[in-house]
């Protein structure tokens, strides 16, 4: 029998590293023959771009729209037929919205404090509740489970105005009104957030749980040490929905905050505008606009790997 030799030896790793390469690629999952988030190009995905470059176009213009409108020259933000693009770079706008905050009686940064602090706090009370409900209805075994799921899934279709006198009446009852609460309770329940988390867990092997139940583990340490870093791409997009919701919001600062000096920084940059004569408030408008938008964009720029694996996800049973 003759022996392999050493070159032979390499072509035979050769193709063995390709085919197990084949097979990786032909178990990855996909929708229509284009894998999902795939390494590299491949040939079933033209099609798509064809559909999504337009699609992008489209999408990415708003932006590029709200980041120039910020740099216009003030004769340009009332220019007719308006322009798509500022012909010259002008900082004039932010330097109106800097005396603006400068002649205010509460500081700038009183403002820009209690939009971080009720932020920070929001995403982390909804990642923790959505989670642990997602958990729940995802592992466990209750009475009324599928009343409670059918519940949250009602709840996704209702609106933030279809439920503004409700909450202002709950608010008002447990006394939270003109407090750091009333800008956090209404915002921490996320049905949306259990429902992603709840398809994303279903994807999780149920042996690990048992794996981890045999060895020991507590339902919480399971949780906490098995469940949560498996899904980390769906917390990742429920904390970028839950910035949206906190970091825009201007109702709780209008309906249940009196005092001025727990009022967040989007409702204070709109009363700037109301404030100021009307010319030199569109250029403060346009600053405001810019900077309230930066950090939803800058956040999902650095997470949008993590959301895209959730939306792919979710969805596979």
């Amino acid at each position: 029998m003759r022996r392999t030799t050493e070159s032979e030896n390499k072509k035979l790793h050769k193709v063995k590293k390709k085919m197990e390469a084949k097979e990786r690629r032909r178990k990855r999952p996909s929708y229509f023959g284009a894998m999902i988030d795939p390494k590299g190009f491949h040939p079933s995905q033209i099609k798509f771009y064809l559909i999504l470059l337009p699609v992008l176009v489209f999408t990415i213009l708003p932006i590029l729209f709200i980041v120039s409108h910020a740099f216009k020259p003030i004769e340009e933000l009332y220019a007719y037929p308006p322009k798509f693009f500022a012909s010259r770079i002008s900082f004039d706008n932010f330097r109106a919205l800097v005396n603006a905050t400068s002649q205010t009686d509460i500081p700038f940064g009183r403002y820009l404090f209690n939009s971080i602090i009720v932020s920070i706090l929001v995403i982390i009370i909804s990642l923790l509740l959505s989670s642990l409900a997602a958990f729940a209805f995802t592992y466990l075994n209750f009475k009324g489970k599928k009343f409670l799921y059918a519940a949250n899934q009602l709840a996704i279709m209702f609106i933030a105005i279809a439920v503004a006198v409700p909450r202002f009446m709950m608010i008002t009852y447990l006394g939270i009104a003109n407090t750091y609460l009333a800008h956090i309770i209404p915002l921490i329940a996320m049905p949306v957030g259990v429902f992603l988390l709840k398809q994303f867990m279903e994807q999780i092997p149920k042996e690990l749980n048992e794996a981890a139940i045999i060895d020991g583990a507590t339902k919480w340490q399971v949780y906490w040490h098995v469940t949560l870093p498996m899904v980390k791409p769906a917390l990742a997009t429920v904390a970028i929905l839950a910035f949206q919701i906190v970091w825009n919001n201007t109702e709780t600062s209008a309906l249940y905050i009196v005092d001025e000096a727990l009022k967040t920084l989007p409702y204070y940059f709109g009363t700037l505008t109301l404030a100021t004569n009307s010319i030199a408030a569109q250029g403060i408008q346009a600053a405001s606009s810019l900077i309230i938008f930066l950090p939803n964009l800058i956040l999902f720029i650095i997470l949008q790997k993590q959301v895209m694996n959730t939306m792919a996800h979710s969805g596979i049973k």
